[in-house]
């Protein structure tokens, strides 16, 4: 008697069509996206509520580039370990772990009152930030190959938080003080736990078997295509994280504008650059990763030269005497530039995470983690030197100048691997074909 055909174990594909498994891989992306967005808010809150206590207890540049700066630290350190627990235990108990850790700490911000309270303090809030190498992985797992980018991409978009700490913050800070904040942040962050418990779940065949080690998972990272996706991220995603918390104190001493006029426009720059992460997503899977994050680079470039020109006043001696010139960005192109800016950064940051899932789909949570900590480092160097540049310079405009110097060498790294590369290996298909 014949024996029948054993039945094929389900593709990613298949089970991506599963009605009920459909439903439990949105459930999953929605709760972690929510997640996520509440915790990069807590994540970036020193960018608002930084400024009074800059005031309070009279900081200089370098000063407050430090204090916006510290919670990004943990929230990049932790990222690699984050990742590899999230292959080996699973998503939902480590987001889960990880938002519950963070909560004591944002309520006792509200208690500081020395400059080291806020640095340490600082320091376990940013914990928080770790929150994406755990729901990148844990997320793409829910979806076929096809659609990774677009689920990691609309996962990617709780950058958003940023924006939203910029409209809640300053309504709590003028309405009852900047102390209200961190209190008013925890309730958030313990109600967002709840709703994540409740609604996500978790596959044991997401899992990395038992029998890998933390060493064999790690191997990966000694591919040098991993360091090019460092130098990306630490723009588009460094980048932004570094001019969030930098751009409502930007605003109020360039423009003079109020904390709540400042918060609105340099929302300008963090809303686009986190909800439009997910049409970078789409766009990266239609077009490819590298094709996208070219584009970025150099629209990044343009935008980041306009942006470094300081405000200058020349005078031109002329026929009719001396002619006295003014040159610089008012307000209104100044927001321009940064939204365009920020459009460019979220689908730039969709790309790079496109370049992962195509290139380590079986190591997505160990290479995502070290590469959001490449990111999440220049989220936390970038504003030290911002300050830095400001006190030796006097120059506002001098933190985007570094940032034009940053882009030059993605591009010509980009260059040489990619595009340069691939002409190469163009012609020389083309050769054969022409005899």
């Amino acid at each position: 008697m014949a024996q029948l055909p054993q039945r094929a174990a389900p593709s990613a594909s298949t089970i991506g069509e599963d009605p009920r498994h459909t439903r439990k891989a949105w459930s999953v992306l929605i709760v972690s996206t929510l997640a996520f967005t509440v915790c990069f808010m807590v994540w970036m809150m020193f960018g608002v509520i930084g400024i009074p206590i800059k005031k309070m207890l009279n900081l200089s540049s370098t000063q407050f580039g430090l204090l916006t700066a510290m919670p990004v630290l943990t929230g990049s350190l932790v990222r690699v370990p984050l990742g590899i627990w999230t292959d080996r235990y699973g998503g939902r108990i480590v987001m889960a772990l990880l938002m519950a850790a963070t909560v004591p700490a944002i309520w006792m911000m509200g208690y500081a009152t020395e400059y080291w309270h806020f640095l340490v303090i600082g320091l376990f809030v940013g914990l928080a930030g770790g929150s994406f190498s755990v729901g990148t992985p844990y997320v793409a797992r829910w979806f076929p190959k096809h659609r990774q980018g677009t689920a990691m991409g609309v996962y990617g978009a709780g950058n958003s938080g940023a924006a939203v700490n910029k409209f809640v913050a300053p309504v709590i800070l003028v309405a009852f003080g900047w102390a209200a904040v961190p209190h008013v942040y925890a309730a958030i962050m313990l109600g967002t736990l709840v709703l994540f418990w409740l609604f996500s779940h978790s596959d044991p065949a997401h899992l990395v078997p038992s029998n890998v080690s933390f060493g064999e998972q790690l191997k990966a990272l000694k591919d040098p295509k991993v360091l090019k996706y460092c130098q990306y991220y630490s723009i588009v995603f460094g980048g932004y994280v570094a001019l969030s918390l930098w751009m409502v104190q930007y605003y109020v001493g360039e423009y003079g504008l109020d904390i709540r006029v400042a918060a609105l426009l340099a929302a300008c720059f963090s809303l686009p650059g986190g909800v439009l992460r997910a049409i970078g997503g789409v766009l990266s899977d239609k077009f490819g990763a590298h094709s996208v994050t070219w584009w970025v680079m150099w629209v990044s470039w343009i935008c980041l030269f306009l942006l470094s020109y300081p405000q200058t006043d020349f005078t031109i001696q002329t026929v009719n005497g001396p002619t006295t010139l003014h040159v610089g960005l008012n307000v209104y192109m100044f927001t321009a530039l940064m939204f365009v800016l920020g459009i460019a950064w979220a689908f730039g940051k969709a790309s790079v995470f496109k370049y992962i899932s195509d290139d380590y789909p079986k190591n997505i949570g160990a290479i995502s983690g070290i590469v959001g900590l490449a990111g999440g480092m220049g989220g936390f160097i970038l504003p030290i030197l911002f300050g830095m540049l400001m006190d030796w310079t006097g120059i506002r405009s001098s933190a985007f100048m570094l940032m034009y110097g940053v882009v030059w060498v993605s591009l010509i790294w980009m260059y040489f691997t990619e595009v340069r590369r691939t002409d190469v290996m163009k012609s020389h298909n083309a050769a054969p074909a022409a005899h």
